[in-house]
């Protein structure tokens, strides 16, 4: 059996890596992309949906199939003004799970961030933490959440801070040991294999995979 899968942030570091691997497996044989601009990529699986997020709600009848795939991401570079950042971090990945939800989609996978924590003081982390939250409580019959760590991978963008921590951290990351291992970088090629292989399972309710655990994967 071949199944759908939309992605929301295939432009991104993640979402576009997950792409490449869901165009070459059989398992999917449909990709349905929700984008504000088009990608220059062609492939007769796949399907390029442009829209208005703030619009989401007006493409729920195109929204569907096995699996969404969740990359969406901003950064304070990016996104300087904290209500569009939240916008884009938080609100749209939790309409697009209630459309999910609404149409019966079997599996959302969200990609969030080590550390998530709605009581937190710190803005990303609180914000990732209620994004979290507040989709566990939409009822999706089968919700996984990604913990990664700080994400690795050749980027379209330059962001030279970026480019100098991934140096420095292949020096700190053999000496997180023990329970300091959750906070070793992780390719971006890793998060998205698990999340393709995690799709294939046919399992029920909400699984919340730590950096390492991901590793595992």
């Amino acid at each position: 059996m071949a199944y759908k899968a939309i992605i929301a942030g295939a432009s991104g570091l993640t979402g576009g890596i997950l792409l490449d691997i869901l165009l070459q497996q059989p398992d999917y044989d449909e990709v349905l992309l929700l984008l504000r601009k088009e990608l220059p990529i062609r492939h007769q699986k796949l399907t390029q949906l442009v829209i208005d997020f703030d619009r989401l709600g007006d493409y729920e009848g195109q929204i569907n199939g096995h699996a969404v795939f969740c990359c969406l991401g901003s950064t304070r570079k990016k996104t300087p003004d904290l209500s569009v950042y939240r916008k884009i971090d938080h609100d749209y990945p939790l309409q697009l799970a209630q459309i999910a939800a609404k149409n019966g989609i079997d599996q959302y996978h969200l990609v969030s961030a080590l550390g998530a924590n709605a009581a937190s003081s710190n803005f990303y982390t609180k914000m990732k933490g209620e994004t979290e939250e507040d989709i566990k409580k939409v009822g999706l019959k089968c919700l996984h959440i990604y913990r990664p760590s700080f994400l690795s991978g050749n980027r379209s963008e330059k962001r030279p801070l970026e480019r100098f921590f991934s140096f420095i951290i292949k020096f700190i990351d053999p000496l997180l040991i023990g329970g300091l291992k959750k906070y070793r970088s992780i390719p971006a090629a890793t998060v998205a294999r698990a999340m393709y292989k995690q799709s294939l399972k046919n399992e029920e309710g909400v699984f919340i995979h730590s950096s390492d655990n991901i590793k595992q994967l």
